[in-house]
């Protein structure tokens, strides 16, 4: 019997596969509704009501709001300062993480189990506890209303070290010593061996770290004034109170801000799957 014949067979088995695919097209709409309901509102006229969900879905609709929008507001700008600081913030979070998890892992120093301990403590203390000493710093450093105050802060990840030292913890020692006896420098035996094996862990690393600045409210808003260096989600809040009273022009604002997400989810949607899942697993 082929393997297809037997999945086939194994699905009229299973009695319940009906209600697991009704429970899976309920949960379809659960997540695809606040989509929905973002782009018919965003269509909607500001004269039109848009309180009722009944109201949502009934024409007119209008691209007016969509050119308002676009004339009207920095959303651009925000969009690419997002950006800027989502790569930039990745990128030194995947350097500084692998060469600390590397040391961890692979090099014999003192006091590398307490400092292994001190990663894991760094999981226990809640990101607003640490606003206000965090602001004193970067305020002491004359970097607030910078990119590089909006981005230093971000690039400890402790769970980024714990994950990857876990994964160098399964390269095999004979592999580092037969390179050692080859000659091989620290520099190289990471660069050209360790970290090519680590390639999932640093997709799943570089895809949260991403996601978690982009989506970054609390910490932008506070140590930004300038408007220039605003952040999409400090910018959407301030555009509703700035330009309108509607809730419908924010939800064009909403609509805009999310086509490149939804664009670098359908480019990389087996990355991150992959990303999720891996974390999942180790975590």
């Amino acid at each position: 019997m082929s393997n297809q014949q037997q999945s086939a067979l194994s699905q009229k088995r299973d009695p319940l596969r009906l209600p697991k695919v009704i429970l899976a097209l309920f949960m379809t709409f659960l997540f695809l509704f606040p989509i929905f309901w973002m782009i018919f509102v965003s269509l909607k006229p500001e004269s039109q009501p848009a309180a009722s969900p009944l109201e949502w879905f009934l024409p007119p609709y209008t691209f007016v709001n969509y050119i308002d929008v676009i004339g009207g507001s920095d959303i651009f700008l925000w969009i690419w300062n997002s950006f800027f600081v989502g790569i930039v913030t990745t990128i030194l979070t995947l350097v500084l993480t692998s060469l600390a998890a590397f040391a961890l892992s692979k090099m014999k120093f003192r006091y590398r189990r307490a400092l292994f301990v001190f990663f894991i403590a760094g999981l226990m203390v809640p990101g607003e506890a640490m606003i206000i000493p965090l602001y004193e710093i970067i305020g002491a450093m004359n970097l607030l209303d910078t990119y590089s105050g909006l981005i230093l802060p971000m690039i400890a990840a402790p769970l980024g070290v714990i994950i990857l030292k876990s994964f160098f913890d399964g390269v095999p020692n004979e592999v580092i010593e037969s390179a050692q006896i080859d000659g091989c420098t620290d520099i190289r035996l990471f660069w050209n061996i360790v970290l090519p094996l680590a390639k999932p862990a640093l997709a799943a690393i570089g895809i949260l770290t991403f996601i978690g600045s982009w989506n970054n409210f609390l910490w932008p808003y506070l140590a930004i004034i300038s408007e220039s260096l605003y952040t999409l989600p400090v910018g959407i809040p301030m555009f509703n109170s700035n330009y309108s009273e509607s809730y419908i022009l924010p939800m064009t604002v909403n609509a805009l801000a999310s086509i490149p997400v939804i664009i670098a989810f359908l480019l990389f949607e087996k990355q991150i799957v992959k990303g999720i899942s891996f974390t999942g697993i180790k975590g």
